[in-house]
């Protein structure tokens, strides 16, 4: 009787307990902490044990519940063997199936690093990060541990319970999935804010944060401009105009100007033609000087219209950046955004008078300017300038340059030969000066008289030679033989004939064949 009661009140106690089966995931309450392990209390009749080391700090609190994972219902000692890490990984497998699918994009923490790759903790499942999937290439590893990151499941295995994943893809996904965004709120006319990502000779592509726009060179500014990187340079953030869009071809056209208001809207008014005005040198090139009469509005000083008298060659010696002139307006193009300026017209043209305040046959003195191969410019009184051609140098010498017979900088009196005044020309002479001296050189040299001379040139012509100081002449090159002319050097003397003397032309004729 008394072991049946006995036994009733065994089975009654023990139905007071649920069902507990191994591999089970169970709620159980932590009811004490040891040093190495944890007690829990899973409503059966022996408590459960977990080592420490499987709990956060956060989850180790008396009383606190959490889902563990039952390994075995009684060991040696009869206690529960539990496993809170096991429950954590069946949890977070449970939710990669439910929830994620192979393409899909998960968030993870980088573990730690391994061989070909990185573990990743997702959902407390451990994936695998293959090297070249990773795009940390730069990164530090300070970096990647235990930083979470978006990553792309590319494959489940449900057997192993273990997955792949790959940063690379999820980036890329996530530029994709953005710039599908971009595109769906950009709107033509709005201001964004971007980051220059390249410059090229044509302008400068902008990041809007997955969708690149093009600024082009003629959208950066109201002003002239030569390259792109006087405006913007790489990596600057700026805002621009979106102008255009193209979703086909993938293009956004974008505006820096636009964002301020065209200067040139009412540029007849501010500027009309003749108007006397200052500005700014900003650009000195080959053919003129580009002035700025305010932000956004340039003009062009050609070459032609620096000065009516003096023969501007280089503009650098003669403007420098940021000089402060005075110009007068020329015309205006609004479409084409040119203005013409001058810096003559502010003078009197000193050539309408020119013809009478140097007559022909006047001699005057003026100073060596410059020289080209076939003459030397001399500045006149009164700004003007005229040349002295090579041929107007020496009665007897050839003249192979200018610079043989005169100097920069040089005073010189010279004779007025003639005067354009309409082409803004005057030729001087320097040789008139003097006599002219072939009446007597044909008297000296008369046809078939045979000298002394001294070579000085070989050309295709023939052999030119120094007759004396002040003479020169010419062996004709079918007067000379091939043979003996190709052995003939500059200061070699040589024995010639006179065959002919041109008082006309100032030449006179040789022959080598006596």
């Amino acid at each position: 009787m008394v072991e049946a009661k006995q036994s009733k009140w065994q089975e009654l106690y023990e139905s007071s307990f649920k069902t507990v089966e191994e591999g089970q995931i169970v709620m159980g309450k932590i009811v004490s902490i040891g040093p190495k392990e944890v007690l829990l209390d899973i409503g059966y009749k022996s408590e459960g044990v977990i080592s420490k080391e499987q709990f956060s700090k956060i989850e180790l609190q008396i009383g606190k519940e959490i889902e563990v994972y039952v390994e075995a219902v009684e060991d040696e000692a009869g206690m529960i063997i539990l496993s809170r890490e096991k429950a954590i990984r069946l949890q977070g497998w449970d939710r990669i199936v439910k929830s994620s699918r192979e393409g899909d994009l998960i968030s993870g923490v980088v573990k730690r690093k391994i061989k070909g790759g990185y573990l990743v903790d997702v959902f407390g499942i451990d994936g695998f990060l293959p090297a070249s999937l990773s795009s940390f290439r730069n990164l530090t590893d300070r970096e990647i541990l235990d930083k979470s990151f978006s990553f792309k499941l590319v494959k489940v295995n449900n057997l192993r319970h273990s997955i792949i994943l790959s940063r690379k893809e999820a980036l890329f996904k996530e530029r994709e999935e953005n710039k599908e965004k971009i595109w769906g709120a950009l709107k033509a006319g709005e201001i964004r804010s971007g980051i220059v990502k390249s410059i090229t000779d044509f302008g400068a592509f902008i990041d809007l944060g997955g969708v690149d726009g093009l600024l082009h060179i003629t959208d950066m500014s109201w002003s002239k401009i030569t390259h792109p990187s006087e405006v913007v340079a790489l990596g600057d953030k700026i805002d621009v105009m979106v102008l255009g869009l193209a979703r086909q071809e993938n293009k956004v056209s974008l505006g820096l100007k636009q964002k301020q208001p065209n200067p040139w809207v009412d540029i007849e008014s501010k500027y009309p033609i003749g108007a006397k005005v200052k500005g700014k040198v900003v650009n000195i090139l080959p053919y003129g000087v580009f002035i700025e009469l305010e932000k956004g509005i340039e003009g062009l000083i050609h070459i032609s219209e620096i000065s009516w008298a003096k023969r501007v060659s280089n503009l650098q010696g003669t403007f420098a950046i940021g000089d402060m002139v005075e110009v007068q307006v020329l015309s205006i193009d609004k479409d084409a955004h040119r203005i013409a300026l001058s810096i003559k017209q502010l003078e009197a043209n000193p050539w309408l008078d020119a013809e009478a305040k140097y007559p022909v046959g006047l001699t005057v003195a003026g100073k060596v300017r410059g020289f080209t191969d076939y003459g030397a410019f001399i500045e006149l009184d009164n700004n003007l300038e005229g040349m002295i051609h090579v041929s107007d140098m020496s009665w007897a010498k050839r003249v192979n340059h200018p610079q043989d017979v005169l100097k920069k900088g040089q005073r010189v009196e010279v004779i007025v030969l003639a005067v354009d005044g309409t082409n803004r020309r005057i030729s001087l002479g320097l040789k008139q000066l003097q006599p002219n001296p072939w009446g007597q050189i044909a008297q000296r040299y008369p046809v078939g008289t045979i000298l002394d001379a001294q070579v000085l040139q070989l050309s295709q012509f023939g052999v030119f030679v120094k007759i004396d100081e002040e003479l020169e002449g010419l062996i004709y090159s079918s007067e000379i033989d091939k043979e003996a002319a190709d052995k003939l050097k500059p200061q070699d003397k040589i024995q010639v004939k006179v065959i002919k003397v041109d008082v006309e032309e100032a030449k006179i004729g040789l022959s080598a064949r006596i």
